[in-house]
């Protein structure tokens, strides 16, 4: 069992370093009481298994938290959602595939900034392959206690459940069987048009790792190792505790036992161990004195990604015990991860018939059309009425597969489905995410100003000339930073050169599910158009989205019938490192790549290596470009800004993360567009410098520096989720980025006038920034105050030692001319 320390012995008050939760458990522990088994479990939805979210399950009980799957963009939907992610205790991952683990960075890295120490991880063997390999990010990912229990480890118990791993190993799929819907979950990493070169081909592989200055030698030894796990699936068996029978105290009453008194204790303690007792000369019985005890209901996660599972899944000697009948055996609810084309296979269909009529089934996969980022929704549907093509509305990506048709009935997932275990076992939708737009619409023409300062808008707007080119187009996928929140995803900016070729510009968590939202069913168009993806630094925010667009370009490829080709990537050559372990170790990928280091681009270099030469070449030959160009900029180690100067004479500049910097205004001279970070607001320069970034000021002076046409701010920090504080620096040539904006050159006159009608949406959350504003420069204004202070009564402290040290000196001179006179 993985248990963090005991607190046995410990001392009675908790430090401050110590999570509420987990001192509670530690003492609970201590006690002896954590096995009496919870009042209330249930299980609940996160992500339902959409191809914008994949699937993921919370289950809740009063001592415990778990997730079961860590894809990309479930820490987005629990903080959105207000599931507490400082409560979690364990995390079960059913398979090492980007589908399930893509989340795992950003939450790790969140429950080390909300003081958890340790974590414990179940799953499959890779899973700490993987954990080793994300060791490798930069930051507090390093310094975490990363503790995991393989299926081969005893059984894992705790407070709330006790938990056995059942590991399933797949047979190779029949040649010519469909391939499986989630990305990666094919032994091949996915499926190739005919004459590609599949994803762990040798040579691909091997050009990228000369690119990324990695020795091929250990690839043998390490593909090996791999090769020791062949590919596994882990299926959890989880059973609650039972719950001892409530003690029925009107009833003793009645009989005349001491109800109210110490001696009652023992009595109630027996009797809900289901021992009879024997008082005032009658035998009183358990079964008279309390309710009957609940035996802990059982659940069962099971991800079968592909037909080759089916039959490790029906023969399991496991399963079969809990679908004999016996009543201590009935499991309550089963979690299908399960895709169509295994629902619908006569074997598999059996297999959950032979559960009985008692068990639940609720299924997760592609087909569940659940939205699980309302908040986005509702902010760029209230956009859209301030202008309808700068914001266009979100859509959703339809699955195109027939429903299979059970021989049981089943519960399709919804965002925020529940199933209460205990006390009562029964489905709530009562928290079921919905998306309303005539609600939104109706919420924002409520408010005070805002339809006149729209009216005002479009009555500007119509003086503006409308030569609007359609390319280049920038389309903004994350402007947050640090973390991925409910209205700001982190970084990711779309750049479309043309309407057959677009540029990634950074790739931060959920960036894939972003262009779910804004493309729908055009999404794997778009991928199959993507060449390049430029990646500014190593930190997390900013690459942790690359793995799933390489995978599902890869699937686009497939779907849409058309030639594969790999990606360029130009990134700092630190990448490489990360992504030749997951390779290695995970799923392959390198083959879906073609590394360009960063370094390579910048101005002067002329140690380019061939290999890179000609991939340099290629690339400005698919966008048409004249110039691609990077410069080294002020944030961490081997962070990159870059120039795009297209044939026909535009140019677009992007700063990745970076504080105020010489090189990039040298660069970006004249360009028609900088996008620029802006993290912090106005009077936060110390902060700003202490973080290496840039406050909306210094963004916009960068851009005067250089002549820039125009000014995009965006990388906003979280504490301005909806907007941020404008500043006396804005002018006509700025503009600030919301998720899932679309700007063209043209509409550059046309975003300046949209700032009125967005201070009058945001007014709220506009007057409560300046509250904390204010309150910050007052706070500060007294820690001065008091610096002050302090200076000037140590001055007056030492003025007056002094003045004390003359006077005595004076004394002191006489008596030494006496004393020499005599």
């Amino acid at each position: 069992m993985a248990e963090g320390p005991s607190a046995a012995g410990g001392p009675r008050r908790r430090p401050k370093d110590v999570p509420r939760h987990v001192w509670a458990r530690e003492r609970r522990r201590s006690a002896g009481t954590g096995l009496a088994g919870p009042n209330t479990v249930y299980v609940q939805v996160v992500a339902a298994g959409s191809r914008d979210a994949g699937a993921a399950v919370y289950v809740f009980s009063e001592f415990n938290r778990y997730l079961f799957n860590c894809g990309e963009g479930t820490q987005r939907a629990m903080q959105e959602h207000k599931l507490k992610i400082s409560h979690l205790d364990s995390i079960f991952l059913s398979r090492v595939s980007w589908a399930n683990v893509g989340g795992l960075p950003g939450m790790i890295l969140t429950l080390k900034a909300i003081g958890l120490q340790r974590c414990v991880f179940l799953g499959p063997p890779k899973l700490q392959n993987y954990l080793k390999a994300i060791r490798l990010f930069p930051g507090p990912l390093k310094r975490m206690d990363l503790a995991v229990q393989l299926h081969t480890e005893p059984e894992y118990k705790d407070e709330t459940m006790t938990v056995c791993q059942i590991p399933l190993t797949a047979k190779p799929l029949a040649a010519g069987s469909s391939p499986p819907q989630s990305p990666g979950a094919s032994p091949q990493g996915g499926n190739s048009s005919k004459g590609d070169t599949g994803p762990g081909s040798p040579r691909p592989a091997q050009q990228s790792l000369e690119e990324g200055r990695e020795s091929p030698k250990k690839a043998g030894d390490e593909q090996k190792c791999a090769r020791k796990h062949p590919e596994l699936v882990t299926a959890f068996l989880c059973k609650v505790h039972p719950r001892k029978g409530k003690f029925l105290a009107a009833k003793a009453q009645e009989l005349g036992l001491p109800v109210g008194t110490p001696a009652i204790l023992p009595i109630i303690t027996a009797l809900k161990n289901g021992e009879s007792i024997t008082y005032e000369g009658k035998e009183l019985f358990p079964e008279e004195l309390c309710t009957p005890t609940d035996p802990g209901p059982v659940f069962l996660v099971l991800e079968c990604p592909h037909e080759g599972f089916v039959d490790a899944v029906c023969e399991n000697e496991t399963f079969q015990r809990y679908q004999e009948g016996a009543a201590e055996h009935q499991v309550a609810l089963v979690i299908h991860m399960t895709p169509e084309a295994v629902l619908r296979d006569s074997r598999y269909q059996q297999w959950m018939h032979r559960f009985g009529p008692g068990t639940q089934h609720l299924v997760l996969n592609e087909n569940s059309s659940a939205v699980h980022n309302p908040r986005s929704y509702k902010i760029q549907t209230q956009l859209n009425l301030i202008h309808p093509e700068i914001f266009p509305l979100l859509t959703t990506y339809q699955s195109k597969e027939a429903e299979a048709v059970c021989p049981v009935p089943i519960v399709r997932g919804e965002c925020l489905l529940k199933y209460h275990l205990r006390p009562q076992q029964e489905w709530q939708r009562d928290a079921v995410t919905v998306c309303d737009p005539e609600e939104f619409v109706s919420e924002a023409l409520d408010l005070p100003d805002f339809q006149t300062r729209v009216k005002e808008c479009k009555e500007s707007l119509s003086a503006v000339p409308g030569n609007v080119g359609a390319y280049p187009e920038i389309v903004f996928l994350g402007t947050g930073s640090a973390i991925p929140m409910k209205i700001r995803n982190v970084s990711s900016t779309l750049l479309n050169t043309s309407a057959t070729r677009s540029l990634l510009l950074d790739c931060g968590e959920g960036t894939f599910g972003q262009l779910c939202r804004h493309y729908g069913e055009q999404v794997d168009q778009v991928l199959c158009n993507l060449v390049a993806v430029f990646v500014s630094h190593m930190h997390t925010d900013h690459h942790s989205g690359l793995v799933n667009i390489l995978m599902e370009r890869r699937r686009a490829f497939a779907a849409l019938g058309q030639d594969f080709s790999p990606l360029f990537l130009v990134a700092p050559e630190q990448i490489m490192p990360w992504l030749n372990e997951y390779h290695n170790h995970c799923e392959e990928i390198l083959g879906d790549i073609k590394m360009i280091p960063s370094q390579c681009l910048v101005k002067g270099c002329e140690n380019i290596r061939p290999k890179a030469k000609e991939f340099v070449s290629s690339l400005l030959e698919s966008y048409d470009l004249a110039e691609f160009q990077t410069c080294e900029v002020q944030h961490c180690k081997n962070a990159f800004a870059c120039s795009v100067i297209h044939k026909s004479g535009w140019k677009v500049v992007y700063s990745g993360d970076t504080m105020p910097c010489m090189a990039l205004v040298q660069m970006g001279k004249n360009a028609n567009l900088l996008i620029h970070e802006a993290t912090l607001e106005d009077g936060m320069e110390k902060e700003a410098i202490e973080k290496t970034h840039s406050t909306t000021s210094q963004a916009i002076q960068t851009g005067m520096k250089m002549n820039a046409e125009f000014i995009m701010l965006n990388h906003f920090s979280q504490r301005y989720a909806k907007i941020p504080l404008f500043s006396e620096d804005f002018s006509d040539r700025v503009g600030i980025a919301f998720d899932h904006m679309r700007v063209r050159f043209g509409d550059f006159p046309a975003i300046p006038k949209l700032i009125p009608p967005l201070k009058a949406l945001f007014a709220d959350d506009i007057v409560e920034m300046e509250e904390r504003k204010e309150k910050r420069e007052m706070r500060l204004l007294k820690e001065t105050a008091l610096v002050l202070d302090k200076l000037t009564r140590g001055n007056s402290t030492e003025a007056a030692c002094q003045k004390r040290k003359q006077a005595k000196n004076h004394q002191e001179l006489p008596d030494k001319k006496l004393k020499t006179a005599n």
